[in-house]
């Protein structure tokens, strides 16, 4: 089985407030990340600061939410959180809270070009982005990332895959209230 994740701890410090609940057309921004893993069967949500507030306000479907205690010390602490929820998995597909436009086709295409051992990192004009897949041989040294470090370094190593999906998404995140506004437009 393939599971999703969903990175959504942080604080939304340069958002200046808890962005997983500001409205892009009429929903919170994190119910369009969980859109769009609508195809898989598992999919956990990684959940830190104001986490009480994020779960009783948005939509999570069949999505686990989890928290992640930890969250204040880096994404690798969210990584770590949401991979061990996952548990036994042929790989993680991961994306972030704060990228709405991501869609299930791009989900789609990255999880066909997954060959069983090889990680896949969407590209966007040739820009790194998401969503990931990490296959489960290198889920336990993604397990040993600490502060700030996403699996960048990981996915060099293991020779990703690196698949354009201009075509089927947007890699605009929201970390400000005028990157919202630029997506609302």
């Amino acid at each position: 089985m393939i599971g999703g994740l969903v990175l959504a701890a942080g604080e939304g410090s340069r958002f200046g407030g808890p962005k997983q609940l500001a409205e892009l057309d009429g929903r919170p921004l994190l119910e369009h990340a969980l859109d769009a893993m609508s195809g898989l069967d598992r999919v956990v949500v990684v959940l830190g600061a104001r986490a009480d507030e994020i779960r009783s306000r948005v939509d999570f479907g069949r999505a686990q939410p989890v928290v992640c205690d930890d969250w204040a010390s880096g994404q690798a602490a969210s990584l770590r959180a949401g991979l061990a929820a996952l548990g036994d998995v042929e790989a993680a597909v991961v994306t972030l809270g704060d990228q709405p436009r991501i869609t299930p086709e791009a989900i789609a295409f990255a999880i066909s070009k997954f060959d069983g051992e090889h990680p896949v990192r969407v590209t966007y004009g040739g820009r790194p982005g998401h969503p990931v897949v990490l296959p489960a041989g290198i889920i336990p040294r993604a397990m040993e990332l600490e502060g700030d470090q996403g699996a960048r370094l990981l996915l060099e190593e293991a020779g990703a895959l690196e698949v354009d999906a201009s075509h089927l998404a947007s890699a605009a995140d929201v970390d400000t209230p005028d990157d919202l506004e630029v997506l609302r437009r």
